[in-house]
């Protein structure tokens, strides 16, 4: 499906990009697991780092897998991820073909 992705769908994956609000949503719940980690009062300072550390690390893989490097032929599988990650609204992801909102309604939920 990726390589042959409709014009209308790569457009609209373009334009979600450009937005960027997928990728803000993605953000703030780093951000906020960091607060979460970071504020832990049971921990020492040490053990949040670690902490914090290891969930950046584990994050940006996931960023990297939903948004870097776009191109059509990744299109679909970079949507897909973030439909896992749960980033994505339903009037969001309305914009795309009913083919590819099928593809993209069988990714795993996280």
């Amino acid at each position: 499906m990726s390589l042959g992705m409709p014009e209308s769908d790569w457009k609209a994956f373009r334009e979600l990009r450009q937005v960027a609000v997928a990728l803000e949503r993605f953000c703030e719940r780093v951000i906020n697991d960091i607060r979460s980690l970071s504020s832990s009062p049971s921990k020492t300072f040490h053990e949040r780092y670690l902490e914090v550390y290891r969930l950046l690390d584990r994050r940006d893989h996931d960023r990297a897998r939903a948004f870097d490097d776009p191109r059509r032929s990744q299109a679909t599988t970079q949507l897909a991820e973030m439909c896992t990650q749960g980033l994505l609204e339903p009037e969001e992801l309305a914009r795309f073909s009913s083919e590819l909102a099928i593809v993209l309604s069988l990714s795993p939920k996280s």
